[in-house]
């Protein structure tokens, strides 16, 4: 859906993106993860043109964006920025009702619109006559999301969409983000510095550094078969709590010596051990099935690492 192609960008001179390329495949999360001035917003900005590329070529769906006008390329991409980007002195209706407003739709279809998406973020109609600083951090990135997706566009650009939100209230919004149907069909691309979400939400990942791509893959392949130094350096902290997240009750399966547990505790075989052992650590009674997925991990975990 998306291709970047041999794409630069230099600021007073210097490199802020250094001839990437990679590739957003259709209906795909893809994370463009890495540290702050390493090149990732800037590449995303690249392609809704709010920042114009020095060179090489970005195609959307097949087609050259620098062949479309911006204003026109933009309609047909979701964006959602940091910190909401909202419009302070507009309503929380007005917000949502830019877009279909350039778009000339007609007021019932906004109307019905910005209602079915109000019910899919979980926001109560009255938010609509109120102003964004009368509203929760949470609420607020909901709104966002809900302008970015009014017009049903087959793209969606996030940059740090839960940056500013506190560790609670964003695992709530990670959950009700995975479960939504109205993304399921969309190209995403997203910007995050975050590890943990970049694994939570993503479906491959992009590391970047420098303004230069080191790895892309799934989580398992950057996390288990690592370009370099770099790659494992960047994970290192955070790297035996990943791999907890990243394996599923399918994966450690082989190695479990009881099949009972789905069944008994309503898991699935895509539950991750991680969520699966805070499950079972909620009632001392499990400890017998928590030692054995313990042990079940580490056998399927020392395969991976070899």
């Amino acid at each position: 859906m998306i291709t970047v192609e041999s794409v630069s960008k230099n600021f007073n001179g210097k490199p802020a993106v250094d001839h990437i390329s990679f590739q957003a495949h259709d209906q795909e999360i893809l994370v463009l993860l890495g540290t702050s001035g390493c090149g990732k917003t800037t590449t995303l900005k690249m392609i809704n043109r709010l920042i114009e590329a020095d060179s090489g070529n970005i195609l959307i769906d097949g087609k050259n964006i620098r062949d479309q006008k911006p204003e026109e390329l933009r309609m047909g991409i979701g964006f959602v920025m940091q910190h909401s980007g909202l419009f302070p002195h507009y309503t929380i209706r007005q917000n949502i009702a830019v877009v279909p407003e350039l778009l000339k739709w007609d007021r019932k279809k906004t109307e019905n619109r910005t209602q079915e998406l109000l019910d899919k973020l979980h926001l109560s109609e009255d938010v609509l006559s109120r102003f964004p600083d009368e509203l929760s951090g949470g609420q607020q990135q909901r709104v966002g999301i809900a302008r970015a997706l009014i017009a049903n566009t087959p793209v969606l650009l996030m940059d740090e969409p839960f940056g500013a939100l506190d560790n609670i209230t964003k695992a709530d919004i990670h959950s009700e983000f995975k479960s939504l149907e109205e993304l399921k069909n969309k190209t995403i691309i997203l910007v995050t510095h975050d590890v943990q979400e970049a694994f939570e939400l993503g479906h491959r990942i992009c590391l970047m550094d420098k303004g230069k791509i080191i790895q892309t893959g799934t989580s398992k392949e950057i996390l288990y078969h690592p370009e370099n130094d770099f790659v494992t350096d960047f994970f290192a902290e955070n790297r035996l709590l990943l791999e907890y997240k990243i394996a599923t009750l399918k994966d450690v399966g082989d190695f479990l010596n009881s099949n009972h547990l789905l069944n008994e505790f309503q898991l699935t075989e895509n539950t991750n051990v991680w969520e699966a052992l805070q499950k079972l650590s909620s009632d001392h009674k499990n400890t017998d099935h928590y030692e054995n997925l313990i042990r079940a991990f580490n056998g399927y975990r020392k395969l991976q690492i070899v």
